[in-house]
């Protein structure tokens, strides 16, 4: 089983550095990772997708002592949303592109530019969905392929926070 856990954390310089390594350095291999600007352009949320580890919950722990970091969220066994999102260029040899196009439609995805070789598909959904639309694709031919880590919302819990007032003192 993959965890999916969210980080809301301060918008600065090496945020991300301090909590991917503090991650490696615990052996935790991250599978999936996105990291933007929140609605509140002081913060920022990261989303991992972690493997099935026994001491999640004590680095969940040690991600929370972090100054940098406001709050942290582990979705497992919580109601949630999440999509990836993915470019793909596939060959269109001969009269293929008919088809290929067809397939777009049925997967919900789109064709956002053509050539005379190829064309680029852009899909979003989840994991399951993406994998599934690259295996039918691989036939085609897929030229060049890439994507985005998971992003993740809880369906009903909201989680924000305050700037806080004052510059965070680091305990050790």
């Amino acid at each position: 089983m993959k965890h999916v856990l969210s980080a809301l954390v301060m918008n600065q310089p090496g945020v991300l550095a301090q909590i991917s390594g503090m991650l490696a350095s615990r052996s935790f291999n991250i599978e999936s990772l996105a990291v933007g600007e929140t609605e509140e352009p002081q913060f920022s949320r990261i989303t991992f997708v972690v493997g099935d580890y026994n001491k999640l919950d004590q680095v969940r722990k040690q991600l929370e002592k972090l100054v940098t970091v406001v709050k942290v969220v582990d979705f497992s066994g919580q109601d949630f949303v999440e999509r990836d999102l993915m470019l793909m260029k596939v060959a269109t040899p001969g009269k293929t592109r008919s088809e290929i196009r067809e397939l777009v439609e049925i997967f919900r995805a789109k064709i956002v530019d053509v050539s005379t070789e190829n064309v680029m598909i852009e899909i979003s959904g989840q994991e399951s969905k993406i994998n599934a639309f690259i295996d039918v694709m691989r036939p085609f031919g897929i030229l060049e392929m890439v994507r985005t880590g998971r992003i993740a919302l809880l369906r009903s819990e909201v989680v924000k926070a305050e700037a806080p007032t004052e510059e965070p003192v680091e305990t050790a």
